[in-house]
């Protein structure tokens, strides 16, 4: 206990104690936290349909038929029509043979590398992917080689080292949209790789699905290469409003996930009610209703951007809804959040060890929810806190 208590002491210390926010009321653009009203930025409900009637209804529903609880595991007493018929929306909605669910976008990580590679494979994995995507690449025990961010010159020249010893399967594995960044991978050149060394691609698609793309089909379609991803992941608990994540992908690849991926097998399956209501959350991304909120979403992303970026600030190269401003150091960084808090943004300090030593920020999140006038106010206060603690 007292070197859990010391560690906790010299976190503190260094301005690196975490802790959490009680935020009442449902993730719409203001919630209550610390029972003030203040604008959400830190939310990933990208579309702001985790509120929306027509998800609330499916969940009611599937609740009141099925229960609060599946009861078991899948492959025990687990899987309920609301498991199958989302697992087929999705892979329509994706264009791929056959999709899985799991129950958390970490668990769906850790368990399709563990599930589907091995000691004599080679991962090739983006400096910057998710923390989930280190762990799955740790506990497959494949040889993990680390590319540059984004560099798929840099990739190229690392597997073509490799070609000389290679034993078993290749994989190249990255973010879609990089959720600390907000940048986008090049997706097409990693296509162009994957096809010249006869390697499988996959791609974290959390932060892009049923955002990016004409259709909200996600980081592939916007970049014109869907078709060609061999293992598309995404969660269904940021832009589609409800909870859980999924692989698409050929059925050789769903059903050797079935029988090997340790999350997969031994977690009790999703209350009915959560697939019941990310069905419902496609069939708003393929809706008219869903063009308007991508619309508007890239609107509100334009504004806030531009005006961060006329004041001076650094937003780290982001491209999306994913909006960074650098701040640098823990100490400022945290002051500016709580600062923040008190003026009613509601907006999280990141600091290492979730990013670069020196690359503390402010990573606000926009969604289709906000007003201009709320995202404008929202700025002035950014621009005047960022001066006074970081100028």
């Amino acid at each position: 206990m007292d070197n859990w208590r010391f560690e906790l002491a010299r976190l503190k210390r260094q301005g690196m104690l975490r802790s959490l926010r009680v935020v009442d009321g449902g993730q719409g653009a203001v919630v209550q936290v610390n029972g003030q009203d203040v604008l959400l930025l830190c939310s990933n409900n990208y579309l702001g349909i985790a509120n929306h009637p027509a998800l609330v209804e499916k969940m009611v529903a599937a609740t009141r038929q099925y229960g609060a609880g599946s009861g078991a595991s899948r492959l025990i007493s687990g899987t309920m029509p609301a498991h199958v018929a989302l697992e087929e929306r999705i892979a329509t909605f994706k264009g791929t043979e056959a999709a899985l669910l799991f129950n958390s976008g970490y668990a769906a990580n850790i368990g399709i590398l563990q599930g589907l590679f091995g000691p004599d494979d080679v991962i090739f994995s983006d400096q910057l992917n998710h923390a989930s995507i280190i762990d799955g690449c740790r506990l497959a025990r494949a040889r993990t080689l680390v590319y540059p961010h984004c560099d798929h010159v840099a990739l190229a020249e690392i597997m073509e080292r490799e070609k000389s010893h290679r034993k078993g399967r290749w994989l190249i594995v990255t973010d879609g949209v990089f959720s600390m960044d907000g940048d986008v991978a090049p997706l097409t050149e990693l296509c162009d790789l994957k096809d010249r060394f006869d390697a499988l691609l996959m791609v974290d698609d959390a932060h892009g699905t049923g955002v990016s793309g004409k259709n909200g089909r996600g980081t592939g379609e916007a970049l014109g290469c869907l078709e060609r991803i061999d293992l598309h992941m995404g969660t269904l608990g940021k832009a589609l409003g409800c909870a859980g994540a999924y692989l698409a992908a050929d059925r050789v690849i769903i059903d050797t996930l079935i029988n090997r991926s340790r999350s997969f097998i031994f977690s009790t399956s999703l209350p009915a009610g959560v697939p019941a209501a990310a069905s419902a959350a496609l069939d708003l991304v393929d809706s008219e209703e869903g063009r308007n909120l991508r619309q508007k979403l890239a609107e509100n992303r334009t504004l806030f951007a531009g005006l961060l970026q006329d004041g001076g600030m650094d937003l780290l190269g982001s491209t999306t809804q994913i909006v960074p401003i650098l701040t640098r150091d823990p100490d400022p960084t945290m002051q500016m959040t709580e600062r923040l808090l008190e003026m009613g943004v509601f907006l999280q300090g990141v600091r290492p060890p979730t990013v670069g030593t020196g690359l503390c920020r402010l990573r606000a999140t926009v969604m289709a929810s906000h007003s201009a006038v709320e995202l404008t106010d929202a700025v002035g206060k950014i621009l005047d806190v960022y001066r006074e603690y970081a100028g």
